[in-house]
């Protein structure tokens, strides 16, 4: 026999499911069709987009929702999340690719296999556990590979992979950690590629890391208050960037970061972000600025007059 726990909540039906938002004061329109969305993406990962929607009192939000709250708006910010989080994804691969040959590139510089060997590195892969901590990661990384390249390597070099090829099986973290490792002119030259300064370049690292864990794992992405605010050039360093007003802690101020990144690279197609920021929903109680977006955003910013335009959101 199953014992059930008192405190868990219990089992719904989709049809359940609808005649509860129902209740609360959700207009579900078609019913049916309500139902068969709940069926393929879970009650629970939906409740995330309507949150806005409940009524906000003094004690915190309640059960109920705001008049005029419709289930067809929810879905429309759910489908453009999705939207966002593919195109940011996209947008990001060609920076993580450009900065990964950059950093294997000259750190091969100095020794094939500079990654391996820490008086060949900075200061910070001499001291602490991080250096020790980061070659176990790489090892497994090494282990768990099944690219052709690596096996090529195991049969002709015994498995010992040149940096420039070693940065390839590296997740972003480890990408990150070895860029802090590396010696300050290897993160020099790099930092000067991206247009901003070494500590900068770690900052946004992590930054845009942990973006790109939200959109491999599916999580709410237009709305959210990152963890981390990315390191800025001073003002004055970077007129691009100090024209847009935004909290860069929101997801808008982390799109600018890849539209910066993707112009001092060159790589990646210039209007897709702003493409898919574009087909944001026209849903009253929840508008685009919650994503941080100013307004005026198209128009978001050129370089100083007399030189080339390079940085914009407009098309």
């Amino acid at each position: 026999m199953v014992l059930v726990d008192e405190e868990v909540k219990g089992y719904k039906t989709y049809e359940q499911q609808v005649d509860l938002l129902e209740g609360r004061g959700m207009d579900m329109g078609d019913r049916e069709g309500a139902a068969e969305m709940l069926r393929r993406v879970n009650y629970y990962r939906l409740s995330g987009y309507w949150y806005p929607f409940r009524k906000l009192t003094a004690s915190g939000r309640e059960d109920t929702f705001y008049t005029g709250t419709r289930f067809s708006d929810v879905v429309a910010l759910y489908d453009f999340d999705a939207r966002l989080r593919v195109a940011t994804f996209a947008a990001l691969t060609p920076v993580e690719l450009a900065i990964r040959a950059l950093l294997g590139h000259e750190l091969g510089r100095i020794d094939p296999c500079a990654h391996l060997d820490p008086s060949l590195l900075g200061p910070t892969a001499k001291r602490g556990i991080q250096y020790p901590r980061w070659v176990e990661r790489y090892e497994k990384e090494l282990s768990d590979s099944r690219e052709d390249f690596v096996e090529h390597h195991h049969r002709k070099y015994g498995g010992r992979l040149p940096v420039w090829a070693a940065t390839e099986i590296l997740d972003w973290g480890s990408l990150t950690y070895l860029y802090g490792f590396a010696p300050r002119h290897v993160q020099d030259v790099i930092a000067d590629a991206c247009g901003l300064t070494a500590p900068q370049v770690s900052s946004w690292l992590k930054t845009l890391n942990l973006m790109r864990n939200t959109c491999a794992h599916h999580g709410r992405l237009f709305n959210r208050v990152h963890t981390i605010s990315p390191k800025l050039p001073k003002v004055g360093r970077q007129p691009d960037l100090d024209a847009v007003s935004t909290d860069w802690s929101r997801t808008f101020g982390l799109l600018t970061l890849i539209r910066f990144l993707s112009d001092r690279l060159e790589v990646g197609q210039a209007k897709l972000l702003p493409a898919v920021v574009k087909s944001f929903p026209t849903v009253q109680a929840v508008p685009i600025s919650h994503m941080g977006v100013p307004s005026g955003w198209q128009r978001l910013p050129c370089k100083p007059a007399g030189t080339t335009v390079t940085f914009q959101y407009q098309y």
